[in-house]
C-alpha cells in the first residue's frame, strides 16, 4: 500500500509496534531446552493483550502464531515439541494485524553458543539489510534493493535464497511489488514516498537453493545449510525509511 494520510500511519505504527514486542518478548526466552511452541505461545499472548492478531494464521490458517524456523529451515517452521539446542539458529518471523493493518518483521536468534560461522551469517544478514536502507527511497528502482542485498551477502562469502524476498504489506500480508533479494530486471518500479513494503534478506552459508518439506509450509535449504533471516516493515521516503517495526 501507499500511505494517504498521517492516520494509516499512526495505524501502521501501532501494528509494527506491536510486532516489536512479541519478538522482544519471544527473544527473551530463547534458550537450550523450551520447545518452539513456548515461544509460539508467549508470541501469540503479546498478540492478545495488545488488540493484534497473527496474520499468517488469520490470512492463511497457518498452523501457529508466528513462523519459528530453525537451522536449515529458512522460513515458516511450524512451532511444536522440538527443544532448542546450544548452537541453534532460531529465526522469529512475526507478522500481526491491528485494527485493520500489518506489519511484519524477523529475526536470528542464536541459542546459547553458536558457531563462528553461525555468527557471521547472522550478521551479514543484517548488514545486507542496513546497506538496502541506502536505496530504499523514493526515485530508486525495487531491483536496487537486491541489488545491494546480493552484493553485501556474497562479498561475505554466502548465498541469497533467491525463491524468497520481501514485499509490499499495509491491508494484507503480501501486496506487490515484490522486492527480490537479488538485482531480478523485471522489478523495475519505481518506488514512490509513502510505499510500504518489507526487506527481506534470507541468506544460506550453501548454495541458497530450498524446497518445500512435506509439511507444506516449511522451507529448508536444498543442502541442508545454515540460513539466516533478517526483516523490517518499512515506509519509503525521499530520505531514510521509517522503519515500523524497530520500535
Amino acid at each position: 500500500m501507499s500511505i494517504q494520510d498521517e492516520q494509516e500511519l499512526v495505524s501502521l505504527k501501532a501494528a509494527g509496534h506491536v510486532v516489536r514486542m512479541v519478538l522482544d518478548a519471544m527473544k527473551a526466552e530463547v534458550y537450550p531446552g523450551v520447545t518452539t511452541r513456548y515461544l509460539d505461545e508467549i508470541g501469540a499472548r503479546v498478540m492478545q493483550e495488545n488488540g493484534a492478531h497473527s496474520g499468517p494464521s488469520m490470512v492463511y490458517h497457518f498452523p501457529g502464531a508466528s513462523c519459528i524456523s530453525l537451522n536449515d529451515e529458512a522460513v515458516h517452521g511450524i512451532p511444536g515439541e522440538r527443544n532448542l539446542a546450544e548452537g541453534d539458529l532460531v529465526k522469529l518471523d512475526v507478522t500481526v494485524e491491528k485494527d485493520g493493518y500489518m506489519a511484519d518483521a524477523a529475526i536470528t536468534v542464536p541459542v546459547g553458543r553458536v558457531s563462528l560461522q553461525a555468527e557471521e551469517l547472522m550478521a551479514c544478514a543484517e548488514r545486507a539489510f542496513h546497506k538496502a536502507m541506502l536505496v530504499a527511497r523514493a526515485g530508486f528502482r525495487v531491483f536496487e534493493i537486491g541489488k545491494m542485498v546480493e552484493r553485501e551477502v556474497r562479498r561475505s562469502g554466502f548465498a541469497v535464497v533467491r525463491e524468497l524476498g520481501g514485499h509490499g504489506i499495509g491491508r494484507a500480508i503480501h501486496e506487490l511489488p515484490h522486492i527480490p533479494n537479488y538485482p531480478d530486471s523485471q522489478a523495475r518500479q519505481v518506488m514512490n514516498e509513502g510505499l510500504v513494503i518489507t526487506v527481506e534478506p534470507i541468506i544460506s552459508t550453501g548454495s541458497g537453493r530450498v524446497f518445500t518439506d512435506k509439511d507444506t509450509w516449511t522451507v529448508r535449504t536444498a543442502d541442508h545449510a545454515l540460513s539466516a533471516h533478517f526483516e523490517h516493515t518499512l515506509v519509503v521516503t525521499s530520505g531514510p525509511p521509517i522503519l515500523l517495526t524497530a520500535a
